[in-house]
C-alpha cells in the first residue's frame, strides 16, 4: 500500500488537511486492507459495506469511531482512486447528537490546583483561559504571548483550517505564565517536550489533564478539550458576545459556536462580561505547592 498511501497523503495535504486527521484517514484504509489481507484498490464497495458492519456489531466500535473511519474510507476511494460515489457507495454513519458535559467554574479551580508541576498548571491554565484546542496550547512559542500593555493577545499560529488568529491573554492569566517561566525558563517551545527536541506532545498534555481531573475527583466525561468547551460557555453566561466568541475560538461560521447556547445554565448569560474567566473561585482542597499529594504519581511531562 505504500505508493497508494502516498496517493492519499499527498491528495490530503494539497486539501489542507491537519496532520491528525491524515493519521486517521490512513489508519482508516490500513485497517480495511488488513482485515481482507489485500490491497484496498481491489476491495468492492459490498466489502467495504460488510467491513463498517463488522466494526459495529463484532468489535462493537463507537457510532463516533464508525464514523471517521467511513470519512477516510470515502477520500480514499472517491477522491484518491476517483470512484463516482453512485458507483461505489460507502454509508454515512449516523452519529448521535451528544451534548459535552461542562466543568463548571469551581471544577476548572480544582483540576487546575490538582496539578503537581508549575509545567502542568501553566499549561492547562492556558488551555482554559486562552479557549485553545491542545494541539493550539502544546505548540504555542514564547514570542507567542503578546504582553504589551496595548496588547494582551495570544497569537494561534496555523491552527483548525490552517488559520492564524488570536485568542485573550487575560492579566492572571499571563500572572501565571511570568510565574512559570520564572520557575522553568523555557525557550523557544512555551512548553517545551522533556529531554527532546520539539514541544510536548498532545498525548502528553491529555496525560496531565486526565491525572489532574482524578486527583480532582471529577466524574465528568471528556478530555483536555472539556477546557475549551468551558471557555466558551463560561463567556456566554458572562454575557460575552457570540460574535466575538467565534472569533476568540477560531471557528468559520458562527453557527458552530451558537451549539455553546444549548450549554448556558437558564439563570445565567445575563450578566455582565467577564474580563478575566481566571479570577476563580477558591479551592478548598489542598493545592500543589509543595509538590504531590501523598501517593500521587505525576503525569509525563
Amino acid at each position: 500500500m505504500s505508493e497508494l498511501r502516498t496517493r492519499m497523503d499527498n491528495d490530503m495535504i494539497v486539501r489542507g488537511l491537519a496532520e491528525r486527521t491524515r493519521e486517521c484517514y490512513i489508519a482508516a484504509v490500513k485497517g480495511l486492507a488488513q482485515y481482507y489481507h489485500r490491497s484496498p484498490d481491489r476491495i468492492e464497495a459490498r466489502e467495504v459495506q460488510d467491513y463498517l458492519l463488522h466494526l459495529l456489531q463484532d468489535r462493537r466500535r463507537a457510532w463516533n469511531t464508525v464514523h471517521q473511519v467511513v470519512y477516510g474510507l470515502r477520500f480514499f476511494y472517491h477522491v484518491t482512486l476517483g470512484r463516482k460515489e453512485e458507483e461505489f457507495d460507502i454509508p454515512k454513519a449516523r452519529v448521535a447528537a451528544r451534548l459535552p458535559e461542562i466543568l463548571s467554574r469551581e471544577e476548572v479551580a480544582r483540576i487546575l490546583s490538582a496539578t503537581v508541576t508549575a509545567k502542568q498548571r501553566a499549561l492547562l491554565v492556558t488551555t482554559y483561559g486562552g479557549g485553545l484546542r491542545v494541539k493550539e496550547a502544546v505548540s504555542l512559542r514564547l514570542t507567542d504571548i503578546q504582553s504589551a500593555p496595548d496588547r494582551m493577545a495570544i497569537r494561534v499560529e496555523q491552527g483548525k483550517g490552517m488559520k492564524d488568529r488570536y485568542t485573550v491573554l487575560s492579566p492572571t492569566l499571563l500572572r501565571e505564565l511570568r510565574a512559570y517561566w520564572k520557575i522553568e525558563k523555557p525557550r523557544g517551545w512555551l512548553f517545551p517536550a522533556q529531554g527532546a527536541e520539539g514541544h510536548v506532545h498532545t498525548a502528553t498534555a491529555q496525560k496531565i489533564y486526565y491525572a489532574a481531573k482524578d486527583r480532582a475527583g471529577i466524574q465528568k466525561r471528556g478530555g483536555i478539550h472539556a477546557l475549551r468547551h468551558a471557555f466558551a460557555t463560561h463567556l456566554l453566561e458572562a454575557g460575552e458576545d457570540i460574535r466575538r466568541i467565534q472569533l476568540l475560538l477560531g471557528h468559520a461560521y458562527v453557527t458552530t459556536t451558537q451549539r455553546y447556547l444549548q450549554l448556558v445554565r437558564p439563570e445565567l448569560g445575563r450578566g455582565g462580561k467577564m474580563t478575566d474567566l481566571l479570577d476563580l473561585p477558591a479551592v478548598k482542597t489542598p493545592g500543589r505547592n509543595s509538590g504531590p499529594e501523598p501517593g500521587a504519581t505525576p503525569a509525563e511531562e
